[in-house]
């Protein structure tokens, strides 16, 4: 009796080993496959064919632009004017247009250097000027060019497209 049963623990034993070889390949070949065809789809050329370039630069030329936000400065702008015949306080509430979120948020970690530049220009500003709407618009055009190249020489990049204020 106690033969009969090493016999069958013999066989029984001798099963499960080939049943874990046959585990063992399958999921080695189950990763050799995997790991090809990771290969196989994240390799290939890094430059893109001649024809598929040129469409996606007009694809990327005719999108459309990024959305308009606005940057709020907190606090107006209080500056001199001269005039014929006194100096007088203009007090301005500014808004600065910008295209995509990117620029907005330099805009905001550059404000120090949006408010001088800002300064700067209302303060070429005349009484004269500030009392047409010609005038003012001449005033807000300087102020957006100064703002413009300011950034331009801090990030490298033109990141305003408008500046709108409001004479208090």
């Amino acid at each position: 009796m106690a033969d009969e049963e090493q016999e069958n623990t013999e066989e029984e034993g001798g099963g499960g080993k080939s049943k874990l070889l046959i585990i063992i390949i399958a999921a080695v070949v189950l990763l050799a496959g995997g790991g090809g065809a990771a290969f196989f789809l994240m390799s290939g050329g890094d430059e893109a064919p001649p024809e598929a370039t040129a469409s996606q630069e007009k694809a990327v030329s005719d999108a459309p632009p990024a959305p308009a936000l606005y940057v709020t400065l907190d606090m107006p702008f209080i500056f001199n004017v001269t005039g014929d015949s006194a100096h007088r306080l203009v007090q301005v509430e500014i808004q600065l247009m910008v295209r995509g979120e990117s620029h907005q948020f330099m805009v905001q970690q550059n404000l120090p250097l949006v408010e001088s530049a800002l300064l700067e220009a209302f303060g070429k500003a005349t009484v004269q000027q500030l009392r047409t709407a010609q005038g003012q618009d001449e005033v807000r055009q300087m102020a957006a060019e100064s703002v413009q190249n300011a950034m331009e020489k801090a990030i490298g990049e033109a990141s305003l497209n408008g500046c709108y204020s409001l004479v208090l």
